[in-house]
Formats: structure tokens, sequence, C-alpha cells
């Protein structure tokens, strides 16, 4: 493998490495070829903890390069707004999907994230929060998400990732409450094995909730992320199993331990390298330790790695990457 092209595809018949995100102008020279692009490349602004940010972006057309380089990729922008308006019309979110899946080769894959309108208890407005009236609807998932994002995909849908929010002690359901309520949207909603979920608050990872994942083939989403634990202490607290019905995992490398999504941010930006001493110390180690504990299980993982937990996404997969091919025997047979 050519690791230093950053080329990832074909590591493992069950490990598959991707990004959250692309079309990073960080990632030229690395992913994206320069020339390719040039007089192509869009600047935004992009405010974070009260800072304004300019992100440079490639055309949507660079996920075929993309493609090259890595295996799933997973989209983030579908977080943010559903594919479909209450009335039926599509959204922004439907014909920015529509352009990805024109770019697509046949053996691409995508995660969407589902729309914090429906996966979030509480959402940000105007500098605090409030109760969301859709959390866990069901019908607004299924017709408004769900529905269309097959029409879109097809068989380039690898996974839905539910975000499930920290939610603080005062506001915090009890994990039986929890449980329960998973319980009932994951029996109303169009039975698929390809959910996923992040539960970002330790004390709701309980057996009752793992029994709930169990019962529907929902994969718990093992992350990376400011407030949880480490990476090998949320599969113990799964009994060190996988609990996906398609023997799919999910890892998700996101934030450093500890810093906060705003910070994190800040120190990456404008994502083209590593910046020195922002990784979590043994979160390369975890990781790989979960991609041959997925291959012991017969268990596809997939992980994907965001800019914000070292600065660069390519770079640190390759040294994850490397740390896993350097434990690896002759024989990589998956079997």
């Amino acid at each position: 493998m050519a690791l230093t092209a950053y080329r990832f595809r074909g590591l493992h018949p069950r490990v598959s490495i991707g990004t959250a995100s692309d079309r990073y102008a960080g990632w030229l020279g690395q992913v994206y070829s320069p020339d390719r692009y040039e007089g192509r490349i869009r600047s935004r602004q992009h405010k974070v903890g009260g800072r304004s940010f300019t992100e440079r972006v490639l055309p949507i057309e660079s996920v075929r390069e993309y493609f090259d380089h890595f295996e799933v990729l997973e989209l983030d922008f579908t977080f943010y707004r559903p594919l479909l308006e209450a009335d039926g019309r599509p959204t922004q979110n439907y014909t920015l999907l529509q352009n990805y899946r024109q770019h697509l080769g046949p053996e691409d894959s995508l995660f969407l994230k589902i729309p914090q309108s429906i996966s979030a208890r509480r959402l940000r407005r105007q500098g605090g929060f409030v109760e969301n009236p859709d959390y866990l609807n069901a019908e607004a998932f299924t017709h408004r998400f769900y529905h269309p994002a097959m029409e879109v995909l097809g068989p380039h849908l690898r996974g839905l990732v539910f975000e499930q929010e920290y939610q603080p002690r005062k506001d915090r359901p009890s994990p039986r409450s929890m449980a329960e309520d998973l319980d009932r949207f994951f029996e109303s909603i169009p039975r698929d094995d390809r959910y996923h979920i992040e539960i970002r608050t330790e004390s709701l990872l309980t057996p009752s909730l793992f029994s709930v994942l169990r019962r529907h083939g929902v994969g718990q989403i093992l992350s990376h992320w400011t407030w949880l634990p480490s990476l090998r202490r949320q599969f113990r607290l799964s009994e060190d199993t996988f609990t996906n019905a398609a023997r799919q995992g999910v890892l998700r490398l996101l934030t450093p331990r500890g810093i906060r999504y705003e910070e994190a941010y800040a120190r990456a930006h404008p994502f083209d390298r590593l910046v020195e001493g922002m990784a979590s110390p043994g979160m390369i180690e975890e990781t790989v330790d979960l991609m041959e504990k997925a291959i012991q299980q017969k268990t596809h993982l997939n992980v994907i790695v965001n800019n914000r937990a070292a600065g660069n996404a390519p770079l640190l997969a390759r040294q994850i990457v490397n740390r896993f091919s350097a434990r690896q025997p002759t024989d990589r047979s998956g079997t």
C-alpha cells in the first residue's frame, strides 16, 4: 500500500477508513490534485465560538478523487436540515445530496447524519437551548429523511448516524426513560440494519440501552469525543461486542478528550497539517485495538476521522493505518 500517497482503500476486508466531510482545500497535495481545481475553490465564512474563520472549499465533483483514497465518507450537512420540508418540497440538502450522487462510483459508500431536528432532545436557539418538539418523531424521520435518502442514494448508503447530544445533569433523562424512548422509536421506523447511534452521555450507556440496540440491530457508535470516556471503556460498557445486526461498526474520531468543539476547531483550522500535541494520548492505539477486535468478531469497522481530532484527517488516518499495518500478520484474508 502506498501510504505516502494517502491511499487507504484495500487496507483489510473488514476495515474501511473514511473522513467526516470532504472538499477541504487544506487537503490539496494529499487527497486532491492542486492543478485540477485551480480557479474553482470557493471561500466561505464560518462562525465558531464567536470567531469567524475562512473555509476554502472544493467543488462537489472532487468527491471522485476523494474515493480514489478512501472507501467511505460521512456527510455531515444532513445534520442541519431534513431532506424534505414538512409539505414534501425538497430542501437544499436534497439537491446537494443529488449532486453528490452524480459523482459516485459503483463501490463508493456514504454515511449520512440524521437531522438534529429528529435526533436531538434539545436544540440551540438564540444562544440557549429549547425542547425539540420533533425529538424522535418517527413519521418525520421516515418521510422527510429516510425515504428520500433511499431514493437518492440507494446502494451507496452504508449507514445512518443518529448523534445524541450530551445531556447535562439537570436536564438528563433517566437511563430507563432513554432506553424506552429509543425502543419506541426504532420499533416505529422502517426496519433497517444500517442504523447507528452515538450516545454522548456516559451515564446513559447502560445494559438496558444496549439491550434495546441489540433488539433492533442498531450499532453503538464508538466516539472519541470531548466528554466521553475512552474508546476502550465505551466498548467495555457494551460487553466488548458490536451491536449492529449487519456486523457493521462505526468508530468516529471527532475531538480530543476534554477539548470543546470551538477550541478544537480553532486549533485545527485550516486543516492542512497535524497540530503538535493536539491528539489525545492513546487515541491511535485504542483505534487500532478496536480495528483488531472487529476483525476477530467478524465485524466490518468503519473508522471515520475528523480534522478536529488532530488538525488534519488524512495525516491522522495515515498514522492509524501505519500502526495497524505494523501489527498485522502477513495473511490478511479476513476470514
